[in-house]
């Protein structure tokens, strides 16, 4: 039997609460992407970039309400 031409992706949360730790010999197959948690400064930063640069086309009574947007995000 001859597999090609196949994508896999996987997501997973590190190990612990049940969750087992991966294989190096597993691990080596994939193109690992991670992150770090961010804090609510950095957070509120880039999500009001994302906003102000979307509500730029509104009108100002809604690009007003950027901060509260941000906060409910």
């Amino acid at each position: 039997m001859k597999i090609e031409d196949i994508i896999f992706i996987c997501a997973m949360g590190p190990p612990g609460g049940g969750r087992s730790p991966i294989t190096k010999r597993l691990e080596r197959h994939f193109n690992i992407i991670t992150y770090t948690n961010l804090g609510k400064e950095s957070i509120t930063m880039i999500f009001s970039k994302i906003v102000t640069a979307f509500l730029a086309s509104f009108s100002e009574q809604i690009a007003s309400c950027l901060d509260e947007v941000v906060e409910a995000t």
